[in-house]
C-alpha cells in the first residue's frame, strides 16, 4: 500500500489493447454462461467424472527414475565360483561391453570386503559404464543390446540399474533392485522352491524385467555329523571331535608374541594335505580319555553336500527374495498384476507369508501419508475460507475451484505420460492453493459489488470483468515461472517435471473454468437475503 501511494497514478489508467481485445472476447461468453447455467453445471460434472476415470487408470511410483548418465550392471554368478575364475568372466564382460560405441569406459568390482557396510561374497559384481556425452539419449537402446548379449553368457544372473539408485535401491530393502518379493517362512528349502514357483508364476509380467531368485544356494560344504554312541564307546566328547576339526581347518589362536609394540597372534592349523579333501579330514586323529587316539570317521560322518551360502534374516525371520526392476510401466501397476498372480496360483504353506520391498514400500508409505496430508490441507484451507467469508455457501463456491484444478491436473499427467508420484502429489497441493486463491479473489470482488446495490446478474459479469487480469497474472506468471522446469531434459528434471505438469495443467483448465464457473454459479450459493433482481 505505502508503495501504491508512489507507482500509482491518479485517473483512469489506459487499458493495453491485449487486456482490451480479452475483455471483449470474455464478455459475451460469460454473459451466455450466466444463461446457461445448467449446462455449463452439466459439462463441469462431464469433465470431472471424466478426470476421475483418467486418476484411475494413472500409474503410481514413488519417484521418477533419475537419469544420472551412466549405467551399471550388477552380476550374480553361481554360489561356488572361486574368485579366479569369477574376475575370468567380469573381464569377459567387460571385453564384450566395451565393444559398444556408446561406451567410453567401464570398472568392475568383484565382491567386497567383510568389513563394509555392505558385504558381498565373490559371486557378486557389478560393472559401472561411463557413457559417451553424445550418447546419452542412445542410453535405452544400449541397455536392450547389453541385455540380449549378456543374458546369453552361461550361469549369470544381470541387473541393469545406475550407481546412485543402486545405492538408493540398496537402503530401501537390501535389495540392489527397484522390485522386492520377500519371502519369509522357516524351512530354507521350502523357502527356495517356493520363491523359484513365484519367479516361475510372474515371469512374463509386462515391464517386469531383470526378475531373478536370490542366489544364496549351491555353496559346496563339507558337514561333519559326530556320532554320540560311537564317541561313548570310546570315551570321547562330541565337542573334542568337532574341536579337531574346527583346528585342523580353521586354526586356532593359542598365545601372543611381541615385537617391540606390535604384538602378533600364534595360529596352529594343520598343513594343506591334512585337511584339504573330506577324506584328509576322516584320518585326523582323536584323543580319548585313555590316551588312546581314534580317527574321525570312526566317531563321525563326513560327508560333501551342497548348502546354502547365507542365511538372510529379517523381522527375526528366514527370508528369500525375489529381486526385479520395472521399465516401460508403473511399478504400481506391475505390483498389482504380480498379487493377483500370486493369490492366484502360489499357495503358501503355514507360517509363509510375502512383503514387497523396495520402491513399492516406500510408494505406499508416503501415498499412506498424503492421503491424511492432502484431506487435512484441504479441510484447513476450508476453514479458513469460511472464516475470512463469514459464510457457507461462498466457502463452498471457491472450493470449487479444486475439482477443477484437479481435471487438468490429471489430464496432463495421463497425456504427458506420468504417473502419480510423490512430486506429482505435491504439485496438486499446489494447485489447490494456487485455484483457491483465484477463486477467493473473484468472489470477494462480486460480494462487494453486491454490497454497493448491483444485482446478482450483473454483480457477477462486471465482477468477472474486473478481476480477468488479476486472475490471468496469476496463472500466467506461476505457468512462465514453471515452463523451464516443465520443458527442461537435464540431470533431475525427471523428478521436477510431474510436479511442473501438474501445476500448469491444472492451472490451465482452473483458471478457465473459474472465470465462468463461479461468476455463472454464484447466484445459487449467495444468500437469499442478498438477492437483488
Amino acid at each position: 500500500p505505502m508503495l501504491a501511494t508512489f507507482l500509482l497514478r491518479p485517473g483512469q489508467q489506459e487499458r493495453k489493447s491485449l487486456l482490451a481485445r480479452l475483455t471483449l472476447l470474455y464478455q459475451p461468453l460469460l454473459r451466455r454462461a450466466l444463461l446457461a447455467r445448467k449446462r455449463l453445471l452439466a459439462m463441469v460434472l462431464i469433465l470431472f467424472v471424466g478426470s476421475l476415470l483418467f486418476f484411475s487408470r494413472l500409474g503410481t511410483e514413488f519417484i521418477p527414475v533419475l537419469e544420472e548418465g551412466a549405467l551399471q550392471i550388477n552380476v550374480t554368478m553361481a554360489p561356488s565360483i572361486s574368485l579366479e575364475k569369477a574376475k575370468e568372466v567380469i573381464m569377459d564382460l567387460q571385453r564384450r561391453i566395451g565393444k559398444h560405441q556408446q561406451v567410453a569406459n567401464s570398472v568392475a568390482k568383484v565382491g567386497r570386503p567383510e568389513l563394509g557396510s555392505h558385504p558381498h561374497p565373490v559371486n557378486f559384481a557389478n560393472i559401472q559404464i561411463a557413457l559417451k556425452p553424445d550418447a546419452q539419449r542412445q542410453k535405452q537402446i544400449l541397455v536392450k543390446s547389453l541385455e540380449a548379449e549378456l543374458s546369453a553368457y552361461p550361469g549369470i544372473q544381470l541387473n541393469f540399474t545406475q550407481p546412485i539408485q543402486n545405492l538408493f535401491d540398496e537402503l530401501l530393502s537390501g535389495v540392489r533392485t527397484q522390485l522386492a518379493i520377500k519371502l519369509y517362512g522357516e524351512d530354507l528349502e521350502v523357502l527356495r522352491v517356493k520363491a523359484e514357483e513365484i519367479r516361475m508364476t510372474i515371469d512374463n509380467i509386462d515391464g517386469l524385467v531383470d526378475l531373478a531368485v536370490e542366489q544364496s544356494y549351491g555353496q559346496p560344504q563339507v558337514r561333519v555329523v559326530v556320532d554320540r554312541s560311537a564317541c561313548a564307546r570310546y570315551g570321547i566328547n562330541a565337542s573334542d571331535v568337532l574341536e579337531v576339526v574346527e583346528l585342523a581347518v580353521g586354526g586356532e589362536v593359542i598365545d601372543q608374541i611381541y615385537q617391540n609394540t606390535r604384538r602378533y597372534g600364534i595360529q596352529v592349523r594343520c598343513q594343506e594335505r591334512y585337511r584339504s579333501s573330506p577324506e584328509a579330514i576322516k584320518r585326523l586323529l582323536v584323543h580319548g580319555e585313555d590316551g588312546r587316539t581314534v580317527p574321525v570317521f570312526q566317531v563321525a560322518k563326513v560327508e560333501e553336500m551342497v548348502g546354502p551360502i547365507q542365511v538372510n534374516r529379517e523381522n527375526n525371520q528366514r527370508r528369500w527374495t525375489i529381486s526385479a526392476n520395472v521399465r516401460g510401466r508403473d511399478i504400481g501397476g506391475v505390483v498389482s498384476d504380480i498379487q493377483k498372480r500370486v493369490a492366484e496360483k502360489i499357495d503358501l504353506p503355514s507360517g509363509y507369508y510375502l512383503e514387497y520391498g523396495g520402491q513399492f514400500e516406500n510408494q505406499q508409505r508416503a501415498m499412506k501419508r498424503l492421503a491424511v496430508i492432502v484431506p487435512v490441507t484441504l479441510a484447513l484451507i476450508f476453514l479458513m475460507l469460511y472464516i475470512s467469508l463469514g459464510r457457507m455457501g461462498y466457502a463452498l463456491l471457491i472450493f470449487l475451484n479444486v475439482p477443477l484444478a484437479l481435471i487438468g491436473g490429471v489430464i496432463g499427467l495421463s497425456l504427458a505420460g506420468e504417473y502419480l508420484s510423490v512430486p506429482a502429489s505435491v504439485g496438486f497441493i499446489a494447485l489447490f492453493g494456487i485455484a483457491v486463491q483465484n477463486g477467493l479473489v473473484l468472489v470477494a470482488c462480486i460480494n462487494q459489488l453486491v454490497k454497493e446495490g448491483l444485482s446478482v446478474s450483473e454483480a457477477a459479469i462486471k465482477g468477472g470483468l474486473m478481476r480477468l487480469r488479476p486472475v490471468l497474472m496469476t496463472a500466467l506468471t506461476t505457468i512462465c515461472g514453471l515452463m523451464p522446469l516443465l520443458l527442461s531434459s537435464g540431470a533431475g528434471s525427471e523428478v521436477q517435471r510431474p510436479l511442473a505438469v501438474v501445476v500448469v495443467c491444472g492451472l490451465l483448465s482452473s483458471t478457465f473454468l473459474t472465470l465462468f464457473v463461479i461468476p455463472a454459479f454464484y447466484g445459487w450459493f449467495v444468500p437469499k437475503g442478498n438477492l437483488c433482481e
